[in-house]
């Protein structure tokens, strides 16, 4: 089915489609808010091949799960731009409310959540029909992430002034918890087991380690200052955290919940990802403009690659 509908758009298409098709190394998508782009790695090579126009202040970003389309939030304009990965450009746009800021994608594709900051609000786009589904009110003031468990059952959401995480019965489409953290909660990561998650903290520079169950704090780690972006290792083993006042990423050993190595990337890291075979962790430095690649066997930066003004985070598919 995807063959034949690239096959009729043309050469061009084929060409920016063939590494979805061929097995190719997999990419890695930056927005810089301050470009108003987003930036597209090749992993294999830790090369920019492409640069994508996506609006104003592009923010937070989720990757369908057959490749084809990139959702990502444009601040200014309150919506979800729909980047088709097969030409690489905008094919359409969701209205979510003002001021969205993190997107994520449930683990079955099915659904995108994005955080929308001025309504204290939720808002999940259906896949399926690229339109929005529904919004779940928050009691978290200014929103900035809000992330699925992996087994789809709840929605964790930091709110920069809440000094609390929401949780989302995604099923019952309602609030039912708050979890009491630290000042100003940034990124959220989940085990792939969805039994717990972790929580930076910004202001306070903690990380939070929630049991995701009783939806109670567990474990509480000093974290670098100001403890910001949360990636998890596909095996679980590890957390990472960024600190954006230090200029470094934590790695958390989850067995111990205790910091095991630092990294030093660039200045203000936020938002990382891995790649999928976890050998390799992308940090988006907002103040130099580039993305650091650390080996996460021998904890060590392997490299900074330029990308546009001011990345926001990194997304991998």
């Amino acid at each position: 089915m995807l063959l034949k509908r690239v096959l009729s758009l043309g050469c061009a298409a084929v060409i920016a489609a063939l590494p979805l098709l061929s097995g190719a190394a997999p990419h890695a998508y930056v927005p810089n808010e301050g470009s108003g782009t987003v930036s597209v790695i090749d992993t294999a090579t830790d090369l920019v091949i492409a640069d994508i126009l996506v609006g104003k202040k592009p923010r937070g970003l989720a990757v369908g799960k057959d490749g084809h389309w990139l959702y990502v939030s444009d601040q200014p304009d309150n919506r979800l731009q729909l980047i088709d990965l097969l030409q690489r450009t905008v094919g359409g746009a969701v209205a979510l409310g003002e001021s969205p800021e993190g997107v994520a994608i449930s683990q079955d594709g099915r659904w995108v959540v994005a955080a929308i900051e001025a309504k204290n609000e939720i808002a999940i786009t259906d896949t399926a029909t690229n339109t929005l589904a529904f919004s779940v009110g928050v009691k978290g003031q200014n929103p900035e992430h809000a992330v699925f468990s992996p087994d789809g059952r709840i929605i964790l959401v930091s709110a920069e002034e809440g000094g609390a995480v929401d949780v989302i019965d995604f099923a019952r489409r309602e609030q039912v918890a708050q979890i009491p953290v630290g000042d100003r909660p940034r990124g959220i990561g989940f085990l792939p087991d969805s039994s717990r998650a972790y929580v930076a903290t910004e202001n306070s520079s903690e990380v939070y380690v929630i049991d995701a169950r009783s939806f109670t704090v567990i474990e509480r780690i000093k974290g670098g200052a100001r403890a910001n972006g949360v990636a998890v290792h596909p095996d679980g083993s590890r957390v990472y955290v960024s600190n954006g006042g230090d200029g470094s990423v934590s790695v958390i050993d989850t067995t111990t919940n205790r910091i095991i190595a630092t990294v030093p990337v660039g200045q203000r890291p936020w938002n990382m990802a891995l790649t999928p075979d976890g050998k390799k962790l992308y940090v988006a430095n907002g103040r130099s403009n580039s993305i650091s690649v650390i080996d996460t066997q021998q904890n060590v930066k392997l490299r900074d690659i330029a990308v546009g003004k001011l990345p926001w985070g990194v997304v991998i598919k």
